[in-house]
């Protein structure tokens, strides 16, 4: 019986095909992901270029500056000290820096539960935070100090959320005074050393530099040039947003977050760091959930812990399903890069490959393996993919933000016809979709809704042994449909009919 760990490893070639269509569709320099399950690491690949003045590949290997994942290295580390007794969670922030108690100051007496929360009300980044533009040296301890003096208390304590990179910051410094040593040591010896983690730091190497990836400015106002951007130093930010890392290094950190995995943390100190602690509510609209140093997500039906990061040119985001065990992370390399957007749609594919959308016919015993119909088309309309997920066929639009919507499971008549599953719907449900091979039997085209697209590549593409990069064609090479347009499903499409 295959196991979803094996299922999941089967669609890799095709998750990796969809990224390659999303970071081409979308203009984005560069994808780096990872994905675990049951513990095992399931897909590692990079698609697109580390540095679009170089064009040089990106590769699993290049570090990328991860940002606000530091926050939950941070809690981790507290939550190691809360376990050993050596600090509480209602502990004043002032007892672990006390310049905060001999200035006075109403900060000092928040505790470490409401920074790691982000409930204590302090500034996010202090008066003077030109610093995340690059024009200015992050703070060192006497600046990160004097900002949470300076600013004192913005909002009263547990009013709302109010998310700090100084109280991070504070944190950090508290870890130094607990443990006796660099911020960095504590994390090399709490976190590092233990999930064997070498690809993975508190704060910017400068003997690591060219192992990093360049981040890029966006595309803005019509504009069609990125331009890279370098990496610096956090100073006493790193608890905040200093680490760099790989998604490979990332998705470990995230399976050391599933319950039952005790290489980090017991499962009642996970509890506590994944139980929710804030709804995020701006302006009357819920705009997020957060734990202790984890942000909370839902997507499908399953419940979703970890963190995104925004560097200077370089966003990222790792999603942990503490109890199925499946990590997914996505490090872009663009400040538009669309990390959460990418990792909700491979979360969702996985979903899809572990349970069809709805009943399908048996293949025909005596037809063509699945295999044989799999590939990238395209017409007019747009790009779909058909393709084998757990030994079916699903119809993908793979430039669509949201691959759900457009996902149809699909019915092998004989070896020239498919049939698309009777749904309710806009599109051709419940219609022939013909292909036509060439002599080698390899498809060559399909008709959807009567409609002919055209094979972009080998068809093999669409399966478990995707290429690196797909061949080049004339309809590849055309002006592509803007990120969300759901006028790529084709004339049959709500969208077409509305548009008319």
């Amino acid at each position: 019986m295959t196991t979803r760990t094996e299922t999941i490893r089967a669609a890799g070639g095709y998750l990796r095909s969809w990224l390659d269509a999303q970071v081409r569709h979308r203009r984005v320099p560069g994808a780096q992901v990872a994905v675990r399950h049951g513990g095992e690491l399931v897909l590692s690949t990079a698609v697109g270029v580390a540095d679009v003045a170089t064009g040089a590949p990106l590769t699993p290997e290049h570090l990328f500056r991860v940002a606000s994942h530091s926050k939950t290295f941070t809690a981790t580390l507290v939550l190691q000290l809360v376990e050993a007794g050596r600090l509480r969670l209602d502990d004043p922030i002032g007892a672990h820096v006390p310049e905060l108690a001999a200035a006075g100051s109403p900060v000092a007496r928040v505790t470490v539960r409401e920074l790691l929360g982000h409930q204590a009300g302090i500034t996010r980044d202090g008066a003077e935070a030109d610093f995340w533009q690059l024009e200015q040296p992050f703070p060192d301890r006497p600046q990160v100090v004097s900002a949470a003096l300076r600013a004192g208390p913005v909002l009263r304590r547990n009013e709302h959320f109010k998310y700090s990179n100084v109280g991070y910051a504070l944190l950090g410094l508290a870890i130094e005074a607990v443990t006796g040593t660099s911020y960095a040591a504590a994390v090399r010896t709490g976190i590092l050393e233990p999930l064997g983690l070498t690809r993975t730091g508190a704060d910017h190497d400068p003997a690591r530099a060219g192992e990093h990836v360049s981040g890029h400015t966006a595309l803005v106002l019509g504009e069609s040039t990125r331009h890279p951007l370098g990496s610096v130093g956090t100073g006493a930010f790193a608890a905040a947003t200093g680490f760099y890392s790989t998604a490979e290094e990332l998705a470990v950190l995230g399976s050391a977050h599933v319950l039952g995995d005790d290489r980090l943390l017991g499962d009642d100190a996970k509890r506590l760091l994944q139980r929710l602690e804030s709804v995020v509510t701006a302006y009357g609209t819920e705009v997020g959930r957060y734990g202790l140093g984890l942000a909370l997500t839902t997507v499908g039906e399953r419940h979703l812990v970890g963190h995104s990061g925004g560097w200077p040119g370089q966003i990222t985001v790792t999603f942990v399903d503490p109890v199925d065990g499946l990590v997914v992370s996505v490090l872009t390399n663009a400040i538009d890069g669309p990390a959460e957007e990418l990792a909700t749609g491979l979360v969702k594919l996985v979903d899809v490959a572990l349970q069809p959308r709805t009943g399908v016919p048996a293949t025909p015993p005596d037809g063509p393996p699945p295999s044989s119909f799999a590939g990238r088309f395209a017409g007019l309309w747009g790009v779909v993919d058909v393709a084998e997920l757990a030994g079916r066929l699903v119809l993908v639009r793979p430039t669509w933000p949201d691959p759900l919507p457009g996902i149809e499971e699909l019915q092998v008549i004989d070896g020239r016809t498919l049939r698309v599953v009777a749904q309710p719907g806009f599109g051709p449900a419940g219609e022939p979709v013909p292909v036509e091979r060439d002599a080698a039997g390899r498809v060559v085209s399909l008709r959807l809704g009567g409609v002919s697209y055209r094979a972009l590549e080998d068809p093999d593409r669409g399966g478990s042994s995707a290429p690196d990069r797909p061949a080049s064609s004339g309809l590849w090479d055309q002006p592509a449909p803007a990120a969300g347009t759901r006028s790529a499903a084709g004339p049959g499409s709500r969208a077409a009919s509305e548009a008319s």
